[in-house]
């Protein structure tokens, strides 16, 4: 299994924060975001790890040579944001034929890699990837789901104001090397995931639940929920 790390966010919301730091650089208890996700990665022993980026990418390239994952990280850039999943795609080389572990990294995650990939590993037949959930305390601004009674995603509600729960797509994915196939069939080079890949799925997205702590750190409220957490 390899990893993309998506992290060329522009984080506009967390302004001023965000005008000398990259969204995925600031500070959660005094330590960048993305040394979180860095270090739960190597931790579950991902020796294949990209991160893509854009904003500020010299900061982010500088932060990763001086890190302990300095030479263990593929870094690239890119000019033109390609969405999530035209990034995916553009560096499909990258990932050979292995599964793809697919992180929107500008969100604060904490739990059990490597109980997400046994997860993965028992999904239902017809399932292709394996979503993470999380219970959220604002579910007018997620991905609200329903699931059927073998966890698999029946639904989607996408920021509504009254939607049908609280159980939110936390935008962390393990996804089978067919996802490809389906992304060429596009044929275009900038997509987003959420909006172009998940419907087309709909009914073959298996689900983990993240019962620790997940939380977008978008805005400046949630950003000093996260601090919190910790």
């Amino acid at each position: 299994m390899k990893v993309l790390l998506l992290a060329a966010g522009l984080g506009t919301r967390l302004q001023p924060l965000t005008f000398d730091i990259p969204k995925c650089l600031v500070p959660i208890n005094g330590r960048p975001l993305l040394d979180y996700w860095l270090e739960m990665m190597f931790n579950a022993n991902m020796d294949s790890v990209l991160v893509n980026l854009h904003h500020m990418a010299e900061k982010v390239r500088c932060f990763i040579d001086e890190s302990p994952y300095k030479g263990k990280v593929t870094a690239v850039y890119e000019e033109e944001l390609l969405g999530t999943a035209g990034t995916l795609l553009k560096n499909k080389a990258f990932f050979g034929k292995d599964q793809i572990l697919l992180v929107h990294a500008d969100n604060f995650s904490l739990f059990d890699l490597n109980e997400f990939i046994r997860a993965h590993g028992s999904r239902p037949k017809a399932c292709e990837m394996t979503m993470m959930t999380f219970t959220t305390d604002t579910p007018e601004s997620c991905g609200i789901l329903e699931l059927d009674n073998e966890k698999v995603v029946t639904a989607f509600h996408e920021k509504v104001s009254s939607p049908p729960g609280n159980l939110a797509n936390g935008a962390v994915y393990i996804l089978e090397n067919s996802i490809f196939s389906f992304l060429e069939s596009l044929g275009e080079e900038k997509m987003d995931f959420s909006t172009q890949v998940l419907p087309f799925f709909l009914g073959r997205i298996f689900t983990f639940h993240n019962n620790r702590y997940h939380r977008d750190i978008g805005t400046m409220e949630n950003y000093q929920k996260a601090q919190e957490r910790l």
